[in-house]
C-alpha cells in the first residue's frame, strides 16, 4: 500500500514537467571491476570471503528531481549452484527521489540480492533533504519505512535513517572525489532473525578522477548487524570504472 500510494503521488507529480521531464541538468555512467576484501577478523567471525564484482551504475538529476541506480553481478566467474559465499549472485538498488518543495523530496530506494538459496528485497519509503554548499560538499540525509521481503522474513520491519555524501576537490591538480553512504535501521522486528532491532552499515569512499575516462577508488566498507551477521564486519574494496 505504501509503494502505491509513493508511486501515485510520483506520477502526479511528474506530470506537471510536462516536456522538460526528460531534459536532465547533469547525468553519469560507468562500469567496473572491483574486489571486495573483508578483514582478517571478519572472516574470522562469519562466513564471509572475498569475492569480485562487476558493477553498471548511473544517475542524472532532473527539475523534478534525482535518480541513481547501480546493478552488480557478484563472483561473475562462479556457478549460481554453488554454496554461498561462493556462488554467483546478483543485486540491483534504484534510488528515486522526487521534489516536494524546494530541497525537501519524496525519497523510495529498494535494495534487492538474488542467490539461488536466498533473496531479499529492502524497500524504503520516506522524505530527503538536500544540502548543497559552496565549497562542493553535498548531503542528504533521508528518513522512511523499512519493507523487507525475503526468504526468511517479510513484512514491516521499523523505519531507515541514513544519508549520502559527496565531496567534490583538486589536490595537486588531480580531481578528487570524496563519497560517502550509512543507513541506520531501527525498531525492526526481532524475529527478522537479530537479537538486536538496529542494524547500521555503510562506506566511506575517495575516487581519484586520473582522466575523463578512468575512475579509481578505495573504500572502507563497514556494518554491524547487517549482512546476515550480529558481528561488526569491514572490509576494503578496490575499483576501477570506465566512465562513458
Amino acid at each position: 500500500m505504501i509503494l502505491k500510494i509513493a508511486l501515485l503521488f510520483s506520477i502526479f507529480s511528474l506530470s506537471m514537467y510536462g516536456s522538460d521531464f526528460f531534459q536532465a541538468n547533469y547525468s553519469f555512467k560507468n562500469v567496473s571491476i572491483n574486489y571486495l576484501d573483508w578483514s582478517q577478523r571478519t572472516k574470522e567471525k562469519t562466513t564471509q570471503k572475498e569475492f569480485f564484482y562487476l558493477e553498471l551504475e548511473a544517475g542524472a538529476g532532473f527539475d523534478w528531481g534525482d535518480i541513481y541506480m547501480f546493478t552488480d553481478i557478484e563472483n561473475p566467474t562462479k556457478s549460481y549452484n554453488n554454496t554461498s559465499p561462493n556462488n554467483l549472485r546478483f543485486t540491483f538498488k534504484p534510488v528515486v527521489d522526487i521534489k516536494l518543495y524546494k530541497n525537501l523530496a519524496l525519497h523510495i530506494q529498494d535494495y534487492n540480492l538474488k542467490s539461488k538459496d536466498f533473496y531479499v528485497s529492502n524497500l524504503v519509503t520516506g522524505i530527503s533533504y538536500n544540502i548543497k554548499t559552496d565549497f562542493g560538499l553535498t548531503i542528504k540525509p533521508f528518513l522512511g519505512s523499512h519493507y523487507q521481503s525475503s526468504t526468511y522474513y517479510s513484512g514491516f520491519n521499523g523505519y531507515m535513517f541514513g544519508w549520502i555524501l559527496l565531496y567534490n576537490f583538486e589536490l595537486a591538480q588531480q580531481k578528487f572525489l570524496l563519497s560517502g553512504w550509512h543507513e541506520c535501521t531501527f525498531k525492526r522486528d526481532t524475529e527478522d532473525g537479530y537479537d538486536d532491532n538496529e542494524g547500521r552499515q555503510g562506506a566511506l569512499a575517495l575516487w581519484w578522477n586520473f582522466s575523463k575516462s578512468f575512475t579509481l577508488g578505495t573504500q572502507y566498507r563497514y556494518a554491524s548487524y547487517e549482512l546476515g551477521s550480529h558481528e561488526y564486519q569491514d572490509a576494503i574494496i578496490y575499483s576501477v570504472k570506465y566512465n562513458f
